[in-house]
């Protein structure tokens, strides 16, 4: 599970979802390249199954097999065309699309549109209908399943939408987090956006805390920002807990529950 447009595409969230239907079949197991600054991702799919996290995904599949994993499930690496993977998956965020459609530096591609032909499925992520994203995305590949993906709450009877908030985050897409929030009328006073994977310090948090303190705000932040402060800068910072909801899940399960035939 992977995505062509720089982060911020659902990728996560869409592989914990593959997993749980997976799993009532095979021993299913994620692999994550073990890089230094995405120890967020690692602890929220480590939070919901087993994990093999090495340098090398090669290396990390050789681990799998000898622990006699049925299926593994990777967390990027698209880009890797070494690896032979029995299903391709591509996500978009569906708001962001392909941005300008250039390459890295110039765009936020980090590979060619055309390589569209070479997958099997694709995911548009989020709340907005990207119709010319779709349009876009089958001029490249007939073939190609489009599924839609949107992202839903799962602990919201344990906020109180009656207070006011400040929007903490340092993900690859922070619109969506703030459009999810908008959608279910949380009350946003105030937002402090840093760069995916950042590890904000204890001065910067404790600044937040203060203004939250002294405007009377509650503070919230995403699961995988979460995940990524100390115990101690959690204390005071509410987390909102989604997953993503599948359009048309029936005909990803009978796909993923198939999969044995391209094994």
């Amino acid at each position: 599970v992977g995505n062509i447009y720089l982060g911020g595409t659902g990728k996560t969230s869409l592989t914990i979802e593959i997993k749980k239907i997976l799993e009532k079949k095979f021993k299913t197991v994620f692999i994550k390249k073990n890089y230094f600054n995405q120890k967020d991702e690692i602890n929220l799919l480590k939070n919901v199954g087993k994990i093999i996290s090495t340098d090398d995904r090669l290396k990390s599949l050789n681990i799998a097999e000898k622990k006699k994993f049925e299926v593994a499930l990777l967390d990027d690496g698209l880009q890797q065309k070494n690896i032979n993977y029995n299903l391709k998956i591509l996500c978009f965020n569906s708001q962001e699309g392909i941005g300008n459609g250039l390459l890295l530096p110039a765009g936020p591609l980090r590979e060619c549109l055309q390589e569209i032909k070479n997958y099997d499925l694709v995911f548009l992520n989020g709340e907005k209908k990207n119709h010319k994203l779709v349009k876009k995305i089958k001029s490249i590949n007939k073939k190609i399943i489009i599924f839609f993906g949107s992202y839903v709450i799962t602990n919201l009877k344990y906020l109180d939408r009656n207070k006011n908030y400040i929007m903490l985050c340092g993900i690859g897409n922070p619109h969506e987090f703030e459009n999810t929030l908008l959608k279910y009328k949380f009350n946003i006073k105030n937002k402090f956006i840093y760069p995916d994977h950042y590890q904000i310090p204890n001065f910067k948090i404790n600044n937040i805390k203060n203004i939250a303190k002294k405007e009377k705000l509650k503070i919230i932040t995403t699961e995988k920002d979460y995940f990524r402060l100390s115990k101690n800068q959690r204390k005071g910072i509410k987390i909102l807990k989604t997953k993503l909801k599948i359009k048309n899940l029936n005909i990803l399960k009978k796909i993923l529950n198939n999969i044995h035939e391209k094994i």
